[in-house]
């Protein structure tokens, strides 16, 4: 587990550095998914050849992976239109909240935050519950600015797209549906991942989602789990 660092996505711009309670470890860890996600990742041309432990070691692999990503973007690498998907599904499958940002960055620095955030934001609307968690736990990182020395997509356009070099883009929109899926969904690791990055003042909202404010704040000081009661009291102060 790791202290979580909020700088909010909210409104594109940045924030003072707060520090909260970790969020707890996933109720459900499907390591099987994430590995086959290293597994693409580390099929990535450019990449050194980051194979599976023999001795199935995951924690070791992932660390592996990030490394020889790192390490490829530090020499320039170019990313395909197929690493794109590798990328983010990645992002969304590490359980570690800080480490999944060497998946969001490389993809952010090629194909820009429309596209990232679209991503992410299809997820959260239309995934899994595993892939609506992982897109909130990935989502901070999109918040962060562009890296000029790090990788590149393929084709040169990437970047002059419409909200590619934006960091307002697509909040709005995702504040909204993260607001109505911490609401209407029970899953216990989709609302302890939405709720940090989840603005719950009513300025930041469509008059006509004010009431879903104060449902969000409700539900979270009435719920059992622990670290939700305790985040919602930080929370509502933001």
């Amino acid at each position: 587990m790791t202290t979580e660092r909020d700088e909010p996505a909210g409104d594109g711009a940045t924030g003072t550095a707060q520090t909260f309670a970790a969020l707890p470890d996933r109720t459900d860890d499907d390591t099987s998914t994430f590995h086959r996600c290293l597994a693409e990742v580390s099929r990535i041309p450019g990449l050194k050849p980051a194979p599976e432990p023999a001795d199935g070691d995951g924690r070791a692999w992932g660390h592996a992976v990030r490394r020889a990503l790192r390490d490829a973007g530090e020499r320039g690498l170019v990313l395909s239109e197929e690493s794109f998907e590798a990328l983010l599904e990645a992002a969304v499958q590490d359980p570690d909240p800080s480490y999944n940002r060497w998946f969001v960055e490389p993809a952010l620095n090629a194909y820009g935050y429309r596209r990232v955030r679209a991503g992410l934001l299809a997820r959260l609307v239309g995934g899994t519950d595993a892939q609506r968690a992982g897109a909130a736990r990935a989502w901070y990182w999109t918040a962060f600015p562009l890296d000029s020395d790090g990788a590149t997509a393929e084709h040169p356009g990437a970047l002059e797209l419409d909200g590619a070099t934006d960091r307002a883009v697509l909040v709005r929109e995702w504040n909204e549906a993260a607001l109505r899926e911490f609401v209407t969904n029970e899953d216990l690791d989709v609302r302890r991942c939405i709720l940090p990055g989840l603005p719950l003042r009513t300025s930041a909202y469509r008059p006509e989602l004010h009431h879903l404010v104060e449902t969000a704040t409700a539900v979270a000081r009435a719920h059992p789990d622990d670290y939700i009661r305790h985040r919602v009291e930080n929370q509502v102060r933001i």
